[in-house]
């Protein structure tokens, strides 16, 4: 029999409790439980552990050690897992369109096994891009004491390469400058083992962003993959847990508009992925937390970029954690007045109190840019206006590739048809590349474009050719390229209505973005348009597409 419910098992004593809920606990005797097991407060670990890519293939162990820990703070842990996908496996085939609707399969399968398991608590570990803002969105829904866990960097491959290395060689192929040889090297080289995408990509990137939210532990976003201290922090989130059930420090507690704030502002200094505006929008939409596309300029105005890492810069994540990871870097931003130091965090503690003796980086660091002598004195994610984009896109500028750009339009219909073209060389120095139908609706699933925009670097044509699409980038893109063009093409945005030849203008200074054209045009234009027959009428694509939003609005299916 089974002691008396208290606040720390007010969800599992409803499975456990009690004469009525003898068949609920002959089912979990069947999977280890004992007598005393159905005393404790239950966590339930979620791992995206899956042979389906290197970001994850490790989190199976990691699993274990999550659920070590919870138990020896005096809890029950139980594995179960969920879905991953691979972009880099997926992009540039019509699969990559699964790629941001697994963030909401990731998100419904948690809340459904914890809701229905009865779990207390809960950890969750991603690698892959959409694993992380998946997982936290399912712990937000739930609302229960939590903690989420990266499950690390890769290591870098052989000179110094990395997945984007890859497709930029593809790219560099399809031009002949490489031939086959020096390609296959590379392929079989960049890729070293488990771990996710070595730059500041966008896995990297939400892991800074949740570990600044506060819903991981200090440390957690700058570990590598194979190492104890990744080891360590699966451990420490188990008993956290425990910490955080017995305090009733709720995922609501921690996720504030100011957390969401300081989230952004660790972005921008890491010089982070265009994907951190879409997450971190549907992440806040979850919680409750009003959070819009203006927020990220208005940040961006007083938080430079310090950071130079991949794709625009030179280093990698294994080489920011050899130099102490993220937390001297919010120190800095701390001290300058730039975050919100009396946020809550999963520590049970504010972030000023876990960041109070956190070391400086060694003095002969070249990663991190002074604050006084930033990479860029403002944002690269740049939040653009115009006759294109009425309710928004995201730009990533970091001033290398300039920071305005006008040219000609060059129109696609899909991913695909656009890579052929930069491959033969259709498109040219001067083209503006307009790739429409691939928003959250029209795609579906708002595919990332790495592979024209690595095929456009990969040829040469990285400062004389733009990019704008009503789909995402991989945060392994760079260049001169605008996402997330909303309204998308599919519900009639104008990007839509651009014809070949149309002379387009992106200012990253002004913030806008526009084709030449009349209103009178555009009308014209409008009028004989007609909204495409969906691509999908079947299937969790097709489901995605009838309950999606926008992208300004962060493209949840809530």
């Amino acid at each position: 029999m089974t002691e008396p419910t208290n606040n720390t098992r007010r969800h599992s004593a409803q499975v456990v409790d009690g004469p009525g809920k003898a068949a609920s606990r002959a089912m979990l005797r069947a999977v280890g439980f004992n007598d005393d097991d159905f005393t404790k407060p239950q966590v339930g670990v979620a791992s995206t552990w899956s042979m389906v890519t290197p970001c994850n293939s490790h989190i199976g162990e990691l699993a274990e050690f999550a659920r070590d820990g919870a138990d020896e703070a005096g809890g029950k842990g139980v594995i179960f897992n969920t879905i991953t996908i691979s972009d880099g496996i997926a992009n540039g085939t019509e699969g990559m369109k699964y790629s941001l609707v697994s963030r909401e399969v990731i998100a419904d399968s948690i809340e459904t096994v914890a809701g229905c398991e009865g779990f207390d608590g809960l950890v969750a570990i991603g690698g892959c891009d959409k694993n992380m803002p998946g997982c936290v969105m399912g712990l937000a829904r739930l609302n229960r004491p939590s903690v989420f866990v990266y499950g690390g960097t890769i290591m870098p491959g052989k000179g110094h390469t990395d997945i984007v290395s890859v497709f930029e060689a593809m790219g560099a192929h399809s031009r002949g400058d490489i031939d086959l040889i020096e390609l296959k090297n590379i392929e079989e080289t960049a890729i070293p083992g488990p771990g996710s995408c070595g730059g500041m990509y966008t896995a990297n990137t939400m892991a800074s962003a949740i570990e600044a939210l506060g819903m991981s532990l200090p440390g957690s976003s700058a570990q590598n993959a194979i190492s104890q201290d990744k080891r360590d922090d699966c451990k420490a989130a188990g008993e956290a847990v425990l910490a955080l059930l017995a305090s009733d420090i709720k995922p609501s507690d921690i996720m504030t508009r100011e957390a969401f704030e300081n989230a952004i502002t660790v972005v921008i200094a890491l010089g982070g992925s265009t994907n951190a505006v879409l997450h971190l929008i549907g992440m806040a939409r979850t919680i409750g937390v009003e959070l819009a596309l203006s927020d990220f300029t208005e940040i961006g105005k007083r938080v430079p970029v310090l950071a130079d890492l991949r794709p625009s810069g030179h280093y990698m994540m294994s080489e920011l954690v050899a130099i102490g990871g993220i937390q001297p870097l919010m120190k800095i931003l701390l001290d300058a007045g730039l975050l919100h130091g009396d946020c809550l965090t999963v520590t049970g503690k504010t972030l000023a109190e876990n960041l109070a003796d956190v070391e400086p980086y060694p003095m002969d660091q070249q990663i991190i840019a002074p604050l006084g002598n930033p990479l860029k004195a403002e944002s690269h994610l740049r939040i653009l206006f115009g006759n294109l984009a009425p309710e928004g896109a995201v730009a990533k500028i970091t001033g290398k590739e300039g920071t305005r750009f006008s040219g000609s339009a060059r129109v696609f219909g899909s991913e695909e048809e656009a890579q052929a073209r930069i491959n033969d060389g259709t498109v040219v120095a001067g083209d503006v590349v307009v790739i429409r139908y691939e928003g959250p609706k029209g795609g579906p699933g708002m595919r990332e474009m790495l592979t024209p925009t690595s095929a456009i670097m990969g040829r040469g044509l990285g400062n004389d050719v733009a990019l704008i699409t009503d789909g995402r980038f991989s945060g392994g893109s760079h260049g001169f390229v605008v996402g997330h063009v909303s309204p998308e093409a599919f519900d009639g945005g104008p990007l839509a209505l651009v014809q070949d030849g149309d002379a387009i203008t992106i200012d990253a200074e002004a913030d806008t973005i526009e084709v030449d054209i009349s209103d009178e045009e555009m009308m014209r234009r409008r009028a004989a348009w007609k909204q495409p027959e969906p691509r999908y009428r079947k299937g969790v694509l097709a489901k995605y597409a009838k309950l999606v939003s926008s992208a300004s609005t962060g493209a949840v299916t809530d």
